[in-house]
């Protein structure tokens, strides 16, 4: 019964078939919001840069449409894509930031994530960004952010690979896939040094910050649902659900503790702005929907 009254809640008692509803999405609502806003360049705040200013230029507006499920069947979609891959896209096959000549693990994972969304798997560059996370995986598994070792937090490649056609997947594909899903699950989606807290809190947008929610969901989404080292996170997850049915916002990015919160008041240039479509503290539509994906790949 409360899957079916979250559900409702996330259609607005609208109840509208599947493709008429995506028809709205451009539209109207967050994703017309969005669109309204980009420029006539195919960017968002300015052409000068597309990562910067955090959290509201054209690389974080696109990872957010491609959430709400927009494609390159739309023009505006298409245009900032072909920008997105032509500026931010690199030689060594990765994606990284302009000015700079090597590809990005955070970066190249949530591009490659995106645009398999919007429907570009069997662009080059898309296809060279797979390759470049599979030659830049730890040789035991997992991946490694700015050179600090196999950490939960270096998520981004398993969320693309969740998206990407498993009829693409090379051999090596696979076999940095596995080895990956091996070390979050022998770490149990959570078990690396200190508690983290930020690390028990949902959020969205996601950017890329790691959250228990995020790991449920492409851990689920690549087939470990079954496994039982996977309790913990689940038992959270459903510990946080409201008696109405779905889950609330607990906070908005950059949700920071300990030394990352240190560094950015020490760099308060860097210091990003946040950017939130729900309230903190509220139900949130985009947390519910990824819990409910959950916990319906968990039922099968």
């Amino acid at each position: 019964m409360r899957s079916g009254s979250a559900l409702k809640w996330l259609l607005d008692e609208k109840g509208e078939p599947s493709i008429r509803a995506r028809e709205r999405i451009p539209l109207e609502g967050w994703g017309g919001d969005i669109l309204s806003k980009q420029l006539a360049g195919g960017w968002w705040v300015s052409g000068e840069s597309l990562y910067r200013p955090k959290y509201l230029s054209t690389n974080w507006m696109l990872l957010i449409l491609s959430d709400l499920g927009l494609t390159k069947s739309d023009a505006r979609i298409g245009k900032a894509c072909e920008v997105w891959i032509d500026r931010m896209g690199k030689e060594d096959g990765g994606f990284g930031l302009e000015g700079s000549k090597k590809g990005h693990l955070c970066i190249t994972g949530n591009c490659a994530r995106a645009l398999v969304r919007f429907g570009y798997s069997e662009h080059p560059h898309v296809r060279t960004a797979f390759e470049w996370m599979v030659k830049n995986s730890a040789e035991k598994g997992g991946w490694s952010c700015f050179g600090s070792g196999r950490n939960l937090d270096s998520w981004e490649p398993m969320s693309a690979f969740a998206v990407y056609p498993r009829q693409r997947w090379t051999k090596s594909m696979t076999v940095a896939v596995e080895k990956a899903a091996e070390y979050y699950l022998e770490k149990e989606m959570h078990i690396q040094g200190s508690p983290y807290e930020p690390w028990y809190r949902f959020h969205y947008p996601v950017h890329y910050y790691y959250d228990l929610l995020v790991g449920l969901d492409f851990m689920t989404a690549l087939g470990y649902g079954g496994d039982k080292r996977l309790g913990h996170a689940i038992a959270g997850l459903k510990r946080k659900r409201t008696p109405e049915g779905v889950w609330n916002l607990d906070a908005i990015h950059p949700d920071l503790e300990g030394g990352a919160a240190d560094w950015y008041s020490a760099h308060p240039k860097h210091a990003p702005t946040p950017f939130a479509l729900e309230k903190v503290g509220e139900p949130s539509k985009m947390v519910t929907l990824r819990a409910l994906t959950v916990l319906k790949r968990l039922e099968e």
